[in-house]
């Protein structure tokens, strides 16, 4: 009778705390790792891990996911890169209440319908009846709470809309919502004044969650937006983590350096304060945002001159079009592109892809600088988030390949950190940052969330032109137990569960 229900032998084991690697087999029974180390008994199944990297399945923070777990269980884009816990409710955007939250989420899945249910207690039941393949923790989408009170309106919110958000806020709280998230480039987060955001993250404070934010400004505004952040955190008494940290449009290339020291400095007076950060130089959004923060206004400037906007400097030749649902045929295209076939200036362009799509179609946009990206990565307080999007049939490449491009091209092609150290921020640095108790470490007693790859060959290889492709390799990625990829396949097993705050 076998010992264990299985046992990964011989590989590099990488604990996930950020110490190196050692020679060691991994025992799992059930849904937890028994033993790591030279263990004689043997597994119902064993598995020669001989030359690879065994490590905690990764956890994404900065997942958009929220819909895309009940709708496509399997989460093929990110099991496949290794991602074993997704955590979603980033940037405002959440599925409560109901209404709202898939008034949001269907401009990703036009025609959205689905069963409700009741706040963040009744999402959570959701996620566990589904069973999708990955682990789901949420955040709790400020911006969806807010629309569901005081819609667009542009001013603070009433003392009963307030509390109707707290009361939706507590009831997410006590169910084991990971935190708050605000996306204040966005309606309608970017019209909530900074103390009424402090008055909801209050009610996270003793260590019931933290603040995420997309700030309002990632270009000139920049620093007074991290500042922003931190303050909510530390007038709250809670944690701050900054979502996608960069710096956005070329006159702003280099200001990470000084976000990167007040993020320093308020950790030197007790914050605790981390960011999140995708490894490429373009990111991703709804290109109505664009259009909204102030890219391709006729009065801004002269047509054929980058414009200005919270984004940074905005040019028709970088924004690239990932989903139209209405005309298809313009996914893969770019503004420039776009706005040459039509003889428009790019604001008309503009305005005629809004005509259409309205807010639904979302971009790639070109506005980092590489050298950003490392110096964001090197840093000891970012961890990985790929901030991906299920939307078109050209979504940004990250969706797909995130985490595999940060093992294969920063830590070892290029040395940008060390493979220890690239494991630690996507396992064991962001499981305690957001409270996930026994994941994200290889240890006895921990979850079995497990990922067996290469570190010689993995690599992502999915592109701009052909984002959907999964990466190379990974050997076999194990979600509470149960193979959920192998060799390169999904197994179709759905083993994945709702996770709840510290428990």
């Amino acid at each position: 009778m076998a010992a264990y229900d299985l046992v990964i032998r011989g590989g590099t084991v990488y604990d996930g705390a950020g110490a190196d690697g050692v020679r060691a087999d991994v025992a799992i029974t059930g849904d937890r790792v028994q033993a790591v180390g030279d263990i004689a008994g043997r597994g119902a199944v064993e598995l020669d891990a001989t030359g690879m990297a065994v490590t905690p399945g990764f956890i994404d923070v900065h997942a958009h996911d929220d819909i895309a777990v009940l709708l496509e269980p399997e989460m093929a884009c990110k099991v496949m890169q290794g991602v074993t816990t997704d955590i979603v409710g980033n940037c405002g955007s959440g599925v409560v209440p109901f209404g709202e939250g898939m008034m949001r989420f269907s401009r990703m899945y036009p025609g959205l319908t689905l069963p409700s249910w009741d706040g963040y207690p009744g999402y959570l039941d959701r996620v566990d009846e589904i069973a999708p393949s990955c682990n789901v923790a949420v955040l709790m989408g400020q911006g969806t709470l807010r629309m569901g009170t005081a819609g667009l309106e542009r001013r603070p919110a009433t003392a009963d809309e307030l509390a109707q958000m707290l009361a939706w806020v507590q009831a997410g709280r006590d169910a084991g919502a990971v935190g708050l998230s605000t996306g204040l480039i966005y309606e309608p987060g970017r019209y909530t004044p900074t103390e009424e955001i402090v008055t909801l993250a209050r009610e996270l404070a003793g260590g019931h969650g933290l603040y995420a934010s997309h700030m309002r400004n990632e270009a000139g505004g920049l620093l007074d937006a991290v500042r922003e952040a931190i303050h909510v955190g530390e007038t709250a008494g809670i944690p701050v983590q900054i979502s996608h940290h960069k710096a956005s449009g070329p006159e702003h290339w280099g200001r990470v350096r000084d976000s990167l020291l007040l993020i320093e400095q308020a950790r030197a007076r007790g914050v605790d304060v981390t960011a999140d950060q995708y490894p490429y130089t373009a990111g991703s959004t709804s290109f109505y945002a664009v259009v909204q923060n102030g890219a391709f206004r006729k009065t801004a400037k002269a047509a054929d001159e980058p414009q200005e906007s919270g984004l940074g400097t905005v040019r028709a030749e970088d924004v690239l079009f990932a989903s139209c649902p209405r005309r298809p045929e313009w996914e893969g295209q770019t503004l420039a592109a776009l706005a040459e076939a039509w003889d428009l200036p790019p604001e008309d362009a503009a305005e005629r892809i809004l005509d259409v799509e309205g807010q639904a179609a979302f971009v790639v946009i070109f506005m980092m600088d590489e050298g950003d990206v490392r110096t964001v990565l090197r840093h000891p307080t970012t961890m990985i988030g790929s901030d991906g999007l299920i939307a078109g049939e050209k979504p940004h490449p990250r969706l797909y390949g995130c985490f595999p491009r940060v093992l294969g091209r920063y830590a070892r092609d290029e040395g940008v950190i060390d493979l220890a150290t690239a494991v630690h921020k996507m396992t064991g640095m962001p499981a305690t940052k957001f409270q996930l108790r026994d994941r994200g470490v290889l240890r006895p007693g921990a979850f079995a969330d497990i990922v067996v790859f290469d570190p010689t060959t993995i690599r992502d290889t999915a592109t701009y032109e052909e984002p959907k492709r999964y990466p190379e390799g990974i050997r076999a990625v194990f979600v509470n137990g149960v193979a959920v990829a192998r060799d390169g396949a999904h197994t179709g097993a759905r083993a994945g569960r709702a996770l709840r705050r510290g428990r």
